[in-house]
């Protein structure tokens, strides 16, 4: 296991390098989107409109933030805690297809599209500890963008500036390697066993 420190845009050489239970502490950019982000930008792309941000090389973070304006109207981040991942699993595979980014970040991890299309693309995921909200928010130091408000706070598009954002789990990897389907494989053949020394049949 590897502490590995990146900076936004991460190349795909870089990403590649990394393995299945490594650390990694992002600077740079970091890009928060949830569902209704992910589907706009996704349109967008199909209809061949300009999107605010080009998404390539950066980190992109299932998160609706807690956030503050300012008397001057600047943003200061509360709170970003992690989105479950798995709900932006139905596309997830797409944008990284079409959008190149180099890190997912969430919690409770993703399937078996978006594993693939990060073994095809060159991405990888990493997993931020939920309840860790405050942590995360204290290395944001600039709040440099926010895009689509109309679609909710939670749902917007943030841009923020981070140093050393982490530490995050890379537990979805460019080799094929997912820490999260690993458990559940586990926990599955554990549960199997339990039922054979219980003498229970699993269809009851």
């Amino acid at each position: 296991m590897a502490e590995v420190k990146l900076t936004t845009p991460i190349p795909e050489e870089e990403i590649r390098k990394l393995k299945a239970g490594d650390i990694i502490y992002i600077s740079g950019i970091v890009y928060l989107s949830r569902d209704e982000a992910h589907l706009r930008a996704l349109e967008y792309a199909e209809e061949g409109k300009e999107l605010p941000l080009d998404f390539k090389g950066l980190a992109l973070f299932h998160c609706g933030p807690i956030v503050k304006q300012d008397e001057k109207g600047e943003w200061h981040v509360v709170a970003a805690g992690p989105t479950t991942s798995s709900r932006m699993e139905i596309f997830q595979d797409k944008y990284i297809e079409k959008f190149r980014v180099s890190v997912v970040i969430g919690k409770g991890g993703m399937y078996d599209r978006t594993a693939a299309a990060m073994k095809k693309y060159g991405a990888v995921y990493g997993a931020f500890t939920g309840g860790a909200a405050v942590l995360a928010a204290k290395a944001v130091k600039k709040v440099k963008a926010v895009e689509w408000l109309d679609l909710g706070t939670p749902e917007a598009l943030w841009v923020f500036e981070v140093e050393e954002f982490g530490p995050l789990t890379v537990a979805i990897d460019t080799h094929g390697n997912n820490l999260f389907k690993d458990v559940a494989d586990e926990a599955e053949k554990n549960r199997e066993k339990a039922y054979d020394i219980l003498g229970v049949s699993k269809e009851q």
